[in-house]
């Protein structure tokens, strides 16, 4: 069954584009109209892509909705309500169709949950803008009131969307994270191809539908784990083996893993190194831990301790610039907010201090000296390193001598 609502008639007013229509968008929550929407989506070269899901009490992420639209309708399908999403799987992993999502990285993360992939080709309007001008990680909303001159409600932004039903103000909040995108993908490819950027910001996009982005090694869990920077390698070899048992443990409980033990609490087992239930009690924070949960952590503790040194984690310790090198960064760091603000491209997407320090150290894979980062910046500012050109202040700007 297809619920029909007229909520929107969208009139976006963006320079060099036609208005957007979209007559009527759909609840789709039963297989055969899931398949009548995808036949007709499937139609599109472009189609727009966004998910509601819950985490808050789970491990692996709920997916409640998702939204789906192109030039001509939207759909907001409820998978909780529908045995078969094989069309939609079939509408999402389409190589000839590309999937416009904005602030894709959580999407992609549940769409890999459900299905096992991530879809391709992938388009981030949030890592375009970037390119265009706009600060780096803008939200949906100012996205939209941008290029589209609509302001939208934040009303439902703290909706339960695995609650059933779902009212019509629900839908509509959810229907609008879409509706927008066909149009503002269509603008924002033109303004790409225009300042020839295209080539720039595909590799961007090829990054995110990397799949080990969102494949989850337990045995790398550590590498997230909070305060771990005071721990000595010994220690990150316990703390590497304990995280990975919250992470297997919390994925079989469907648990947040904060519920299974803290980042706090396993942190101070790294360091005390307990030997039995006893002492691993006397931890604050394991109380809820089953005595089977305990001995399975003390195993963990175990094989950290008795890990081969060869194989201890490495401790990161970044070099800190000397004084000198602080002011050799500082006049990088003007030149990089020249070239950002010439360039209309937001200036923490082409370097950041540390990529600064790295490039004028000459540091080995260092992202300001390839690509498209070394074309719009890196050549310039090695050439502001090697002393053949300088920096002036002309009627309080910055100018390149």
């Amino acid at each position: 069954m297809v619920i029909m609502m007229q909520v929107h008639v969208l009139h976006a007013h963006i320079t060099h584009m036609p208005d957007i229509r979209i007559e009527y968008c759909v609840y789709i929550f039963d297989s055969e109209s899931l398949v009548s929407f995808c036949k007709r989506a499937s139609a599109s070269k472009v189609i727009a892509v966004d998910t509601e899901f819950m985490r808050e009490k789970t491990y692996y992420p709920q997916l409640c909705l998702i939204q789906v639209a192109t030039h001509d309708e939207a759909a907001a399908i409820d998978p909780l309500l529908i045995d078969d999403l094989s069309s939609l799987e079939e509408l999402l992993f389409n190589h000839e169709t590309v999937k416009v999502f904005h602030s894709c990285a959580q999407d992609l993360e549940v769409i890999y949950h459900v299905f096992g992939a991530v879809p391709a080709p992938v388009f981030d309007t949030q890592v375009a803008a970037a390119f265009l001008g706009l600060r780096l990680q803008i939200g949906y909303g100012a996205l939209v009131e941008s290029y589209c001159n609509v302001r939208l409600p934040k009303a439902e932004s703290m909706t339960d969307w695995a609650a059933r039903p779902l009212d019509q103000a629900q839908l509509a909040y959810a229907e609008d994270d879409v509706v927008y995108l066909p149009g503002i993908y269509d603008q924002m490819m033109a303004e790409l191809v225009r300042r020839d950027r295209y080539a720039w910001v595909a590799p961007e996009m090829d990054a995110l539908v990397d799949e080990g982005r969102y494949a989850h090694d337990p045995l790398a869990a550590y590498l997230h784990l909070k305060r771990s920077s005071s721990l000595t390698r010994r220690q990150l070899a316990v703390a590497r083996e304990v995280c990975a048992w919250r992470e297997r443990l919390a994925a079989k409980r469907n648990l947040p893993r904060k519920w299974v033990a803290s980042d706090d609490v396993l942190v101070e087992l790294a360091r005390r190194q307990p030997r039995t239930v006893e002492n691993l009690k006397r931890t604050r924070g394991t109380d809820q831990l089953s005595k089977r949960d305990c001995e399975e952590l003390l195993a963990a503790v175990r094989r950290g301790v008795e890990a081969d040194p060869v194989s201890y984690p490495s401790v990161q310790h970044r070099d800190r610039p000397s004084g000198d090198m602080e002011s050799v960064i500082d006049l990088a760091y003007a030149l990089l907010r020249l070239v950002a603000e010439r360039e209309g491209i937001a200036l923490q997407l082409i370097a950041s201090r540390d990529d600064l320090y790295d490039f004028a150290r000459k540091k080995e894979g260092c992202r300001l000296a390839s690509g498209w980062r070394y074309e719009v910046c890196g050549k310039e500012m090695r050439r502001l390193l090697s002393g053949e050109v300088g920096l002036t202040v002309k009627e309080d700007h910055i100018e390149i001598l």
